[in-house]
């Protein structure tokens, strides 16, 4: 997650319980946040200096202090909170509580639960749609989109994602109405038609796949595979997509961000020939003709 007010990236340490601020300028760590246990998800509140983590080993959502750089509040949320995304006209987060199947809608003013939404499945990645002005969430066991109205938090409605079993992941491309969606289940990429409510393409991926980020300036497309890839995609345009590589690296590589200002990808690292480290990986992009690089 990139703060691009202070040019900071986010990334949570997993097994350690913590969560980096590293400077995008230096590349140097400038803060150790630490009581981020298990965080699965990071996601940067801008109007209220907030970062807040979904910390999969204590079931709560961790609420970040950017004036302080300390937690300073954990909102207890239901079973194994994962993904969570910023709906900014509402002042409202949503967290997929995964193994609960359900969505925890967090208001990010009292930071205190306004309602708990509950599916048929378990719930992974959602992401807020700034122009349709909805929320999208990965229904992963029966391979469908969940839309809800951030206005009334209602669902208003379910689609099938024909081709894809497992969806996890989800970056959007606003701009041309497209939904990247990994498939666990089947290694595929789901690209998803935001407009008509339908798959038009899957593609293959490495095996694992996890986050997927999307740079809209060059049209790349990025899926970390805990395998030991990132599978790197180009977007033609809005209805032609065509598979790069899958750049290697090491295994359980399943976080990614993108910095849509420089292009760079940075993927953090947990283990390196099954050793276990802490550093991360910062990729430049090149032209898409350049197969084999991303």
């Amino acid at each position: 997650m990139i703060d691009y007010d202070d040019d900071w990236l986010f990334s949570a340490h997993l097994a350690a319980g913590r969560t980096y601020v590293i400077d995008l300028k230096s590349n140097q760590v400038l803060h150790t946040v630490t009581d981020t246990p298990g965080a699965e998800g990071l996601e940067y509140v801008p109007d209220e200096r907030k970062v807040y983590t979904s910390n999969a080993a204590d079931n709560t959502v961790g609420v970040i202090d950017l004036n302080t750089m300390k937690v300073v509040r954990k909102i207890p949320t239901e079973s194994k909170p994962d993904g969570n995304t910023y709906a900014a006209p509402h002042h409202k987060l949503y967290v997929s509580d995964e193994r609960a199947k359900a969505v925890a809608v967090v208001d990010v003013g009292t930071d205190t639960i306004l309602t708990t939404l509950h599916f048929g499945s378990e719930t992974g990645v959602p992401l807020y749609d700034p122009i349709a002005k909805r929320v999208y969430v990965n229904l992963q066991d029966l391979n469908e989109l969940a839309v809800i109205d951030p206005a009334t938090d209602q669902v208003v409605g379910y689609y099938p994602i024909e081709g894809c079993a497992g969806n996890h992941g989800m970056a959007l491309d606003v701009e041309h109405r497209r939904a990247f969606l990994p498939c666990q289940g089947n290694d595929r990429l789901a690209v998803f038609d935001l407009d008509a409510n339908k798959a038009i393409a899957t593609m293959p991926l490495a095996p694992g796949s996890d986050v997927v980020q999307f740079d809209p300036g060059l049209g790349r497309i990025y899926v970390g595979c805990s395998s030991g890839a990132i599978s790197v995609f180009q977007e033609d345009d809005r209805d032609h997509f065509q598979k790069l590589t899958d750049l290697p690296v090491q295994r359980r590589v399943h976080s990614l961000a993108v910095d849509v200002r420089t292009h760079r990808v940075y993927a953090p690292e947990q283990e390196e020939d099954g050793h276990g480290v802490a550093r991360m990986l910062i990729f430049e992009a090149v032209k898409a003709s350049k197969a084999g690089e991303p």
